[in-house]
């Protein structure tokens, strides 16, 4: 009965998923109090908000930092948790990535597979129980919009409104995930005013603005060379040798004294860093060794090429450890030159046996040793919750009994809203052997997949509630 009518769905699915990938709803703190995330967060909210409210379900907007779709009655209830921020959408689309674009039966577009898909298939689940089945519970559809920055609306929620005692989130991979690895961002920066005396001179540096938890795919750093005192050939000569011997994909340009240097990479997810290729480590190591070459360091770069360079596991750091969540990576994810600082960022994913402090700490104190200010922020604590609980089970068998599998619970190195709230777990969408598109440019959902996730859903909510 439910896969029926959901079937009966597929074109409704299938638009409403379209509509809300068209905003371009990348999270932007702003002191406009309406709208915390900027209007393009705020519109995707409200259009959900307002599809909810079409399909016979109740809402609230929360402050403008979240808000919820619910139905049913009771005291319990079950929460979905969900997002509709996006990352930027960065370079290498075949399609406008802010507008959806459906071709070999996928839907193209930022925020197809996170999260806004798995949201609406969600939603529509969430119809499906209200017009056909009893339940004995409020279900309630939580919607974030800073979920891929700071989290400050999740925050909010539980501030002000009340938290289900049961859910899932609907924004990783299905079987189903039983453990998130935690996560952490160290900055540490250098005054580069110490610096000013040399005559190889920062003037930009771009990196498009990456997210911290993407694979950068573009570096530019602009560099003023004083040839007065060194020879810009001396220069060019030794980037020529120099990326060529290291094999960087990474080309310049000349313009009177400048020197643009241009690295590129490949974007992915920062728990997937080798799923990508980071545009801004090359280009670090680059200019530590060009800056080194003519006898002249500059204690940031020397650090990062002495402890972290092209490694996305931990190891130079001494912080290569692992368990059965898996191994800790690490991610470059900023690299910027403001108010005459040079600064790094780089996101952790932290094995969830692992005490997240114990691993800043021993990266703050090696930052000491070369005057590196630092500052950590982001902390996420891990999801753990055991196989073998109810919860976990629950949702493996739906899946497996839906999809004809025998298919065990995953552990994850990605951040969901699951981690925000107690008994609760992410649940799809990306299906088992699928490519993870989750930041990646030309980021899709399979509409086939679209429909089945809705169908597995109805079921979850089902079960959880009946």
């Amino acid at each position: 009965m439910l896969d029926e009518y959901i079937d009966n769905l597929r074109d409704d699915i299938i638009n409403e998923t379209c509509n809300l990938i068209n905003i371009p709803s990348v999270s932007e703190e702003t002191n406009n109090p309406a709208m915390p995330f900027g209007k393009y967060a705020n519109d995707a909210l409200n259009y959900v908000l307002e599809l909810g409210n079409k399909l016979g379900f109740r809402t609230k907007n929360i402050d403008g930092y979240c808000g919820y779709i619910e139905f049913g009655e009771g005291e319990k209830l079950l929460g979905i948790i969900g997002h509709l921020d996006v990352v930027p959408s960065g370079d290498g689309w075949m399609t406008p990535p802010f507008y959806a674009t459906i071709k070999n039966g996928k839907i193209y577009g930022r925020g197809a597979i996170d999260d806004k898909g798995p949201v609406i298939a969600s939603l529509y689940a969430m119809k499906a129980i209200k017009d056909n089945l009893k339940i004995n519970y409020r279900v309630r559809l939580i919607l974030g919009i800073n979920e891929e920055k700071d989290w400050k609306c999740i925050k909010h929620y539980k501030e002000k409104e009340e938290l289900p005692i049961i859910g899932f989130s609907p924004d990783a991979d299905f079987p189903c995930i039983y453990a998130e690895k935690g996560i952490a961002t160290v900055y540490f920066k250098d005054d580069y005013s110490k610096y000013n005396e040399f005559p190889i001179k920062i003037s930009e540096i771009d990196c498009n603005n990456n997210a911290i938890n993407v694979v950068p795919k573009t570096c530019k750093v602009s560099l003023y060379i004083d040839t007065s005192k060194i020879s810009l050939t001396d220069v060019t000569n030794f980037l020529d040798t120099e990326i060529d011997t290291l094999n960087f994909d990474i080309n310049y340009s000349i313009s009177d004294n400048h020197i643009l240097l241009n690295s590129s990479g490949i974007q992915a997810h920062s728990a997937h860093p080798d799923l990508g290729k980071n545009a801004i480590s090359p280009m670090i190591i680059l200019l530590n060794r060009l800056f080194n070459k003519f006898d002249y360091h500059i204690n940031i770069f020397e650090f990062f090429e002495k402890y972290i360079a092209n490694e996305f596991d931990g190891k130079s750091l001494g912080l290569n450890l692992t368990d059965e969540s898996g191994s800790l990576t690490l991610n470059t994810g900023r690299f910027d030159f403001y108010e005459n600082f040079v600064q790094i960022g780089i996101n952790l994913r932290i094995p969830v046996n692992t005490n997240i402090e114990d691993v800043t700490n021993s990266i703050v104190r090696k930052c000491k040793n070369y005057s590196l200010e630092t500052f950590v922020t982001g902390i996420q604590e891990p999801l753990y919750i055991p196989k073998d609980n109810y919860l976990v089970k629950t949702l493996c068998d739906i899946f497996n009994k839906t999809t004809n599998s025998n298919l065990e619970p995953i552990a994850i190195g990605g951040g969901t809203y699951a981690r925000a709230f107690k008994n609760c777990v992410s649940f799809g969408a990306n299906f088992p052997g699928d490519t993870d598109m989750c930041h990646q440019a030309n980021e899709f959902i399979s509409i086939d997949k679209l429909i089945l996730s809705c169908k597995i859903y109805a079921k979850a909510i089902y079960e959880l509630t009946k």
